[in-house]
C-alpha cells in the first residue's frame, strides 16, 4: 500500500512538471501569433488549452483519491493540498496564455498593439516565458534559490505593466477606444501570468519549509 502511495505522489508530482512545460509552450506560441498576427498558430494554442485543463482534471481527481485513501499526513498531506492548489494556478496559466491567443485571432489580420507599446509587450511574455519554464525546474529540485529567481522576474514583469497605464494615460495616447482596451488587456494577462507563477513558487516554498508566507519575505 505504502508503494501505491508513493508512486502516485510522484505521478502528482510529474503532472505538475508537465503542467508547468505545457503552459511555457503555450505563452511562447501565444506570443508568437500575437506578434505575428499568425491566425493558425493563435487557434493551435486556444484548442491545445484543453490539454491543459485535462490534465489539471486528471492530476485533481488522482490527488483527491489520494486524500480519501490513503489519509496522508505531515509533509505529504501538505504535498497533495498544495499539489491542488498549484494545478489551479498553471490551468488559469494556460488560460491566460490562451487569452493572448485569442485577442491575436480577433484582430487578423492587424497587429492586436501599435508598435510604440509592443517591444514593451516582447519584454513581458519573454519574462513570462521565463517565469513558466523556472517552474518546472522548481517543482522538480524544490530549490528555493529558483523561487526566488521566479520572483525578480515577476517584479519586472510588474513594472512593465505599470509602464503601460502611464503611456495610456499620457497626453500623447491617440489610439482608439478598441486599440485601448486591447493594450490594457494585454498588459493585464501577462502581468496575471507571472502573479500565478510567483503563487505556484510560494506553495512549493510552503512544501520545503512548512511555512506559509510570501516567498518575497521567506528569503
Amino acid at each position: 500500500m505504502r508503494k501505491v502511495f508513493q508512486a502516485d505522489l510522484q505521478q502528482i508530482g510529474e503532472e505538475l512538471i508537465q503542467m508547468s512545460q505545457l503552459v511555457a509552450s503555450a505563452m511562447e506560441r501565444a506570443f508568437e501569433s500575437f506578434r505575428n498576427a499568425d491566425i493558425e498558430l493563435a487557434q493551435e494554442v486556444i484548442a491545445e488549452d484543453a490539454k491543459i485543463d485535462f490534465l489539471q482534471t486528471q492530476l485533481d481527481e488522482r490527488a483527491i483519491d489520494v486524500l480519501a485513501l490513503q489519509g496522508p499526513v505531515a509533509s505529504d498531506l501538505r504535498m497533495i493540498v498544495g499539489s491542488l492548489r498549484m494545478s489551479a494556478s498553471l490551468e488559469r496559466m494556460g488560460d491566460l496564455a490562451r487569452h493572448v491567443a485569442q485577442l491575436a485571432r480577433l484582430r487578423f489580420p492587424q497587429q492586436v498593439v501599435p508598435a510604440s507599446v509592443a517591444p514593451i509587450f516582447a519584454e513581458m511574455a519573454e519574462l513570462d516565458i521565463a517565469i513558466a519554464q523556472k517552474l518546472g525546474m522548481l517543482l522538480d529540485t524544490r530549490d528555493l534559490a529558483i523561487a526566488r529567481e521566479i520572483i525578480e522576474l515577476n517584479a519586472k514583469i510588474n513594472k512593465l505593466h505599470a509602464s503601460i497605464f502611464k503611456v495610456v494615460a499620457s497626453a500623447d495616447w491617440d489610439q482608439s477606444a478598441p486599440t485601448t482596451a486591447d493594450v490594457t488587456l494585454t498588459s493585464r494577462y501577462l502581468e496575471r501570468f507571472g502573479d500565478h507563477g510567483v503563487s505556484v513558487a510560494r506553495k512549493v516554498s510552503y512544501l520545503v519549509t512548512g511555512e506559509w508566507e510570501p516567498v518575497s519575505e521567506a528569503f
